[in-house]
């Protein structure tokens, strides 16, 4: 038991002295620039993450406190009238006792505390895991976002392009004035959806704000562009992956071990402690002379039991103890098929936002860029009006936009998934 404190002693100086020295530096807030500045400054600053930890730690410190033997007692009596003896009068005594737990409930009790220690640190993994979950799906939004506006401001740049051309050929006596007018809407529209968007940025950035334990109102610097993550999900293995390395079911597993302890620490009731104690008497002098062992103190050796009698409350407390097991075993069942289900539907999403990343980014988006050319080409060829060529400008806008967005679900979904299953999924 003492190695596997000093093992999770280690682990807690090795994770903290990578990821939680907050105590000791101040967290940077330059690095909030890419996804990996924000997971770290979370881990450093996250309140919700510190007070899992610090439950884990609570949870160390109750195992010495399982292992360690009953406070001894002390008893002291005073003589109120002296007792007259042979050897001389007595007048107080003193007297020490231990009690020694039955043989196992010390370890039964250790190996419970020790369970639940893991159960602690698997909770605080799956905190952790969840809390890099909330950082991702806002700064994936928050990088989303910055490449809207980024798309908004060149199809507004486009559009007012187009408005100069249909100025011009209005001159020439090529167009008609409405297709100034047309122009005009066109670029109110794309404004419109420009402001909406600029004006997105501060609850997006409230929200990462919140998981970073910062003030909500501090802005933060537009993400840098991350390279996309194109990962492979095997089903069959996603699945053996969520049963062996999700810390929630790890956390439950533990806690059906420290179900089981239980139960033998309460088979051990019906076992009595035993006490072993001295007790020492101050005895004076003899009245009378030549008394062998006159003012001898007399040291007595003490046994002690308890009477485990009320057999009936101890079988009570077994059977509880065990109905505790299956209870917990079902709760991890039930767990398990819980995640297992939300697995199954985000699988579904990812599998869904990477078909669309393939279909507007290979085939869409390409396509509407070549109509777009094509149409402008027209337009001032005057072979095409000017709606066809708005038209065509709406249709590159719109799948730009919701290319961008596939790739944001995509990555979202990823990252939810690997909340799920534990651990990072294979990238190619």
């Amino acid at each position: 038991m003492k190695s596997f404190v000093r093992v999770f002693g280690i682990g807690i100086v090795l994770f903290f002295g990578q990821f939680l020295s907050a105590n000791e530096q101040q967290s940077d807030a330059n690095s909030l620039v890419n996804l990996q500045g924000y997971l770290r400054y979370a881990a450093l600053n996250n309140a919700g993450l510190k007070a899992a930890f610090e439950q884990w730690k609570a949870a160390l410190e109750q195992v010495p406190q399982a292992r360690a033997l009953p406070d001894p007692r002390f008893n002291y009596g005073y003589f109120i009238e002296e007792v007259e003896t042979r050897v001389g009068p007595q007048s107080q005594k003193v007297g020490i006792m231990q009690v020694f737990p039955w043989f196992g409930k010390i370890e039964a009790r250790t190996d419970a505390a020790a369970a639940n220690a893991k159960a602690a640190r698997k909770k605080y993994e799956a905190r952790k895991l969840k809390l890099f979950f909330e950082v991702k799906e806002s700064f994936y939004e928050y990088a989303y976002l910055a490449r809207a506006i980024e798309i908004a401001r060149e199809n507004l740049e486009l559009v007012t392009g187009f408005e100069e051309v249909a100025r011009i050929k209005y001159v020439a006596v090529t167009a008609s004035h409405p297709d100034i007018i047309r122009a005009q809407v066109e670029l109110a529209k794309i404004e419109d959806v420009l402001k909406s968007l600029e004006d997105f940025r501060e609850p997006i950035v409230a929200m990462l704000n919140a998981v970073l334990n910062r003030r909500g109102f501090e802005m933060l610097p537009w993400p840098r562009k991350e390279d996309f993550r194109k990962a492979e999900v095997n089903r069959p293995q996603m699945i053996a992956l969520l049963r062996q390395k999700n810390p929630e079911l790890g956390a439950l597993d533990f806690n059906v071990e420290a179900a089981k302890h239980r139960v033998e620490l309460a088979k051990k009731k019906f076992w009595p402690d035993i006490g072993v104690g001295l007790d020492w008497i101050q005895t004076g002098g003899a009245r009378g002379a030549g008394v062998s062992d006159s003012g001898k103190d007399p040291v007595i050796l003490m046994f002690s039991m308890n009477l485990p009698i009320w057999r009936d409350s101890y079988k009570a407390a077994h059977r509880q103890a065990k109905a505790n097991v299956r209870k917990t075993a079902q709760q991890k069942r039930q767990t398990e098929n819980t995640l297992i289900a939300r697995a199954e539907a985000v699988l579904y999403d990812f599998d869904d936002s990477d078909r669309k990343i393939k279909l507007y980014g290979d085939i869409l988006v390409p396509r509407a860029e070549d109509l777009l050319e094509a149409s402008e080409t027209a337009y001032k060829a005057g072979t095409v009006d000017f709606l066809s060529l708005i038209d065509a400008q709406r249709t590159l806008l719109e799948f730009q936009l919701r290319y961008e967005r596939a790739l944001t679900n995509n990555q979202q979904k990823l990252a939810n998934l690997e909340m799920l299953v534990g651990t990072e999924l294979p990238v190619r």
